[in-house]
């Protein structure tokens, strides 16, 4: 993986990205990643790569940040990732994380959050290795009907 490149999310990054997620969720995405640009990376002082390898995106991962609520202090957060399956477990994903790391860590930001389902098994073992553990939040959710 020395030929990996990690660089800037951008907008035009969109196609491949919805590729990948496709791919890992075995159906078409329904996710407008072209829009999830616009609102959540483009100028908001996030930090968010994509991975390539010999000029073909293979990875990415979109994080933000927010300012303060609920009583926590300016912190990151790791909302999306993917990897195309058949590079799974190469250290891509690990690769990305770093680079969110450094950027938000010369930015004074000390917390970076996400959130795994707890049957994510995969997602949360990758986390783990990433040194996460869990925080002082408990996730709520309100279906509206």
């Amino acid at each position: 993986m020395e030929r990996l490149q990690i660089r800037a999310l951008r907008a035009e990054d969109a196609g491949e990205i919805s590729r990948i997620q496709s791919a890992i969720t075995q159906t078409p995405s329904e996710i407008d990643f072209k829009k999830v640009f616009d609102d959540q990376v483009k100028g908001s002082g996030s930090a968010s790569f994509v991975a390539e390898l010999e000029g073909r995106v293979v990875g990415y991962m979109i994080s933000y940040v927010l300012s303060g609520g609920f009583g926590i202090e300016k912190s990151a957060w790791i909302a999306m990732l993917g990897v195309e399956p058949q590079l799974m477990g190469r250290g891509i994903g690990k690769r990305l994380a770093q680079e969110i790391f450094r950027v938000y860590k010369e930015k004074g930001i000390r917390n970076v959050y996400t959130s795994v389902r707890w049957d994510s098994t995969d997602l949360l073992s990758f986390f783990k290795t990433l040194d996460f553990d869990r925080s002082d939040f408990i996730n709520l959710r309100k279906v509206l009907e």
